[in-house]
């Protein structure tokens, strides 16, 4: 059986979980997410927490066990909690900045670039060279946030572009001298 899938996920006071059909619908104090999960994964409510099972030990059945569990933990995490991804910039004169909901990025380019956030994310930039994307659904934020490196992806040489703030980069040794 899969080690993650038979974790029962601990549901707290105030989420409220629904399943119509193979929709889960998790509800708590920062909003509400709905995922679809395979017609074959059941999920129930026992005293407090929820269980993911499959009917058999079918290859398919125990990949959908594992990932339908992580999804619905991610749900209620997200609900709870929420996520974010904390983003920095190196380079001299890169800097982000809000222009009401947009994030407004200098980053060597010959205009500076405008990112419209997506429903359900918020942009914050507590320093000029740091930003961080926050939001309730996990797969969203971290999308979000590979969006904004993909703009400018840190380079090997100097390390210069947008990085996740716990990365670190593989350098390059720069030319080597003459003969």
């Amino acid at each position: 059986m899969s080690r993650i899938g038979r974790k029962p996920i601990s549901l707290p006071k105030d989420v409220e979980f629904k399943m119509e059909g193979n929709v889960v619908t998790i509800k708590g104090a920062k909003g509400s997410l709905t995922q679809e999960i395979p017609s074959d994964i059941t999920v129930e409510l026992e005293d407090g927490q929820l269980m993911v099972s499959r009917p058999s030990d079918n290859k398919q059945h125990r990949a959908f066990h594992g990932l339908s569990r992580a999804l619905i933990a991610n749900m209620v995490e997200g609900v709870t909690n929420g996520f974010e991804k904390k983003l920095e910039l190196v380079g001299v004169g890169y800097r982000a900045q809000m222009q009401g909901s947009k994030l407004v990025l200098s980053i060597g380019f010959s205009h500076p670039v405008e990112i419209e956030a997506p429903e359900g994310i918020q942009f914050e930039v507590p320093a000029v060279t740091k930003i961080t994307v926050k939001g309730i659904d996990k797969q969203l934020v971290g999308n979000t946030a590979a969006h904004i490196r993909a703009i400018r992806k840190p380079e090997p040489y100097k390390g210069k572009g947008i990085k996740y703030e716990n990365e670190t980069i593989r350098r390059k040794a720069g030319k080597s001298g003459g003969k």
